[in-house]
């Protein structure tokens, strides 16, 4: 592999995934497909929730009470990445919990409006991260404990990937469709180097133990939600795409807070 490629590839991932600004020599002769930098996702995940990881210490040092300190740590994280799969995450759920059919699920989506399921989808979304985020501050010292957001990062970026390849689009105009299809071999790297993340902040941050209990959470959690948008879409959207990468946050650090 091309590792100053690979880095490019990270640079402009971090653009898309967040708010910070990347220097526009990253972009220079790029035709603007993701089809092969979606490798680099999980590691601009894990360094876009850096950040967060540093409120959530330096919060916790300052014997802030964990809750206060998982709060802060979300309320930095939806700053700096615009809260971008929060949006999938709510439109979506209004899709799929409000639609009759496949084209009125699709036109929900699209609706820049939120409805009662997007609103309750984001509530219980921030309250479990939250809650599970403070269960493991409490278990962790602080470092230990800030580590393990970009390692759950890192991993919800790559499962991701993983729905994005397993299912076609859904609409053809879409933006995940205008993208493009994410290549094997980029998505065995994003799977990789995800997995790879999350075992070197996780296992000696919480336990060898904790690291397989959050990596087959998570699958499960992605296979699931993969599954069930099969079934109502026949096909993956950008919201669903948002959608997998909160899905799986939140049962990942469910995992990790009961298992550390």
């Amino acid at each position: 592999m091309d590792w100053r490629e690979y880095l490019n590839d990270t640079a402009r991932a971090v653009s898309f995934l967040s708010r910070i600004a990347v220097p526009a020599r990253f972009f220079e002769g790029h035709d603007g497909s993701l089809s092969r930098g979606v490798r680099a996702f999980p590691l601009a995940g894990a360094l876009v929730a850096l950040p967060a990881a540093a409120t959530l210490c330096l919060m916790l040092l300052l014997d802030a009470s964990p809750p206060l300190a998982a709060f802060a740590a979300l309320a930095v994280q939806a700053v700096v990445t615009g809260a971008l799969h929060e949006d999938g995450l709510s439109d979506a759920a209004d899709g799929l919990g409000g639609g009759r059919n496949k084209d009125h699920m699709l036109e929900i989506m699209k609706d820049s409006r939120i409805g009662s399921f997007g609103a309750a989808a984001l509530i219980l979304g921030y309250g479990l991260r939250a809650a599970a985020i403070a269960e493991v501050a409490g278990n962790l010292p602080p470092i230990e404990a800030a580590l393990c957001l970009p390692a759950i990062a890192a991993l919800s970026r790559a499962l991701m990937i993983w729905h994005w390849s397993a299912l076609p689009p859904a609409r053809s105009g879409g933006v995940a469709a205008s993208a493009g299809v994410p290549l094997r071999a980029s998505l065995h790297v994003a799977l990789v180097s995800g997995i790879a993340i999350t075992a070197a902040l996780v296992a000696p941050s919480a336990s060898l133990f904790a690291f397989f209990i959050v990596v087959l959470a998570a699958a499960l959690s992605c296979a699931a939600f993969t599954a069930h948008v099969r079934r109502k879409l026949e096909g993956h959207t950008g919201d669903t795409i948002g959608a997998t990468q909160q899905v799986v946050e939140i049962v990942a650090l469910a995992a990790l807070a009961m298992a550390s």
